[in-house]
């Protein structure tokens, strides 16, 4: 029986996921508030649906009360968080509420598969990012100085990159010298400066008349990625080059520095690659051999990939089912390779919507970015964006051996304090843009309504006043 109604709950649990995935886009497309709505409501009840069976599941497997509990809190603070912050927000995104809550339950499901221990503090660290940063979307309505302070990002954001040089706080890790240890606590420091990199560059292209100050800007933009490199994290340099060259294209639509951009980065790559492969670059150079032929370095830098492949091969279609499979035997299943955990044991189906809503994610930042007038916020939003599609896209091509591995996470569903919570400070940067240009509009339709109001009233006076002179004196 027991087995009988995990198998039910593992393609119950693929339908719905199907169904909030299509929902994601619906939303997107629908142009009438109250068909909205009711997809918005049914996506909330497709998440608790897919959330409880997937604890339901787990609990048969193990019986632990603890699992019950954990289930218990998570579906609380989703709650919370969703009714909360819409009624203080009345104009923010309920699909970027929806899927920030999606997301973060995916990834306490996985990781409460793979170590509870990891899961439970996963969730408290989220829970207070959740907290703090619904603050954020108030702070940028009420603070107009945000798109002044360009100095002070650019130059807290290289002294915060330069931490992991100073000895006793800095240490490396997988090859690159890019976490600090605060205690008992380990950050990446770029997971913070990247907000820092994207208000830097808005503030710099809002105020570049010339060629010489986007010049002057690009020089700024790349100590951070000189840093970036000398840390040995190649995968955050990708991300932050990739991020600064759109939204540079974004703001001058001048396609010389599209153009230019990618060819100065693939140069950039081919002399790295030639000159530093054996000395700074070793650790990159051991994944790209394992990137093009992992089965022949199965025993030594190809495992990961190699476990990964099988993983999401294992899985198939429709998955082994939580606990069934081996996610746990891929090297930092939790965090670098959490997909292939996520395909091995619930299904390819289940990881491509994963994807589709990703995508979809994406969408809504790039639509509130091309909605908003104010240049600073358009750039901003526009920029946050990319880096979180890009981040998105180099840690599926790592696992799925698209790409060589960079070490990045994916947002919300991986394992890491830093990466959590910087990408709910995003989400919170972008609600808090869309919050600013819904106001903005209601304020113009407020506007334009007591002027037509006023126009009315004075065409009606001039009217009488009209017919009254133009009477007659018998009348």
């Amino acid at each position: 029986m027991l087995n009988i109604i995990c198998e039910v709950s593992k393609y119950l649990i693929i339908i719905f996921m199907v169904l909030y995935t299509v929902k994601c886009f619906s939303i997107l497309g629908s142009k009438d508030d109250k068909d909205k709505r009711k997809q918005l409501n049914k996506q909330i009840v497709y998440v608790f649906v897919i959330h409880f069976l997937c604890y339901l599941t787990m609990y048969l497997r193990e019986g632990s009360l603890k699992l019950l509990i954990f289930y218990g809190v998570q579906i609380f603070v989703a709650v919370l968080y969703m009714v909360l912050f819409h009624s203080i927000y009345k104009e923010s995104s309920r699909l970027l509420t929806n899927n920030t809550a999606f997301l973060l339950l995916i990834g306490y499901t996985m990781l409460t598969r793979l170590d509870f221990n990891l899961a439970i503090k996963q969730f408290i660290f989220a829970t207070a990012a959740l907290t703090i940063t619904a603050f954020i979307p108030y702070i940028m309505s009420r603070w107009r100085n945000l798109r002044n302070m360009g100095v002070f990002y650019g130059i807290a954001g290289i002294v915060l990159l330069l931490t992991v040089f100073i000895p006793g706080l800095g240490y490396e890790n997988y090859g690159s010298r890019n976490w600090i240890r605060i205690g008992s606590l380990s950050l990446q420091p770029m997971e913070f400066v990247k907000i820092l990199f994207v208000f830097f560059v808005a503030c710099m292209l809002v105020k570049a008349n010339t060629f010489m100050d986007i010049m002057a800007n690009a020089v700024i933009s790349a100590i951070f990625m000189l840093v970036l490199v000398l840390e040995k994290d190649l995968g955050a340099a990708v991300i932050f080059y990739i991020t600064y060259v759109c939204m540079v294209y974004l703001a001058t639509s001048r396609p010389i520095f599209l153009i230019g951009g990618i060819g100065l980065g693939v140069g950039a790559v081919v002399m790295a690659a030639t000159l530093f492969k054996d000395t700074l670059f070793y650790h990159v150079m051991v994944r790209v051999e394992a990137w093009k032929d992992p089965f022949k370095f199965i025993d030594t830098g190809g495992y990961q990939v190699s476990q990964s492949l099988f993983a999401i091969g294992t899985g198939g279609y429709m998955g082994t089912g939580l606990y069934m499979g081996k996610a746990d035997y891929i090297p930092v299943s939790e965090s670098d390779f959490i997909f292939s955990a996520i395909c091995e044991e619930m299904g390819v189906v289940f990881g491509l919507c994963l994807i589709l809503m990703m995508l979809s994610v994406y969408i809504s930042f790039a639509n509130i970015a091309m909605k908003v007038r104010q240049p600073f916020y358009k750039y901003a939003a526009f920029g946050y964006s990319i880096l979180f599609i890009i981040q998105t896209l180099l840690n599926l091509g790592g696992v799925t051996k698209f790409i060589p591995s960079t070490g990045v996470t994916l947002p919300l569903v991986s394992y890491g304090v830093s990466s959590v919570t910087s990408t709910l400070v995003i989400f919170a940067i972008i609600q808090g843009v869309y919050v600013i240009h819904n106001k903005e509009v209601i304020k113009h339709e407020k506007e334009k309504e007591r002027i037509r109001k006023e126009q009315a009233a004075i065409n009606a006076r001039a009217g009488v006043y009209g017919q009254g002179k133009g009477a007659s004196p018998q009348q």
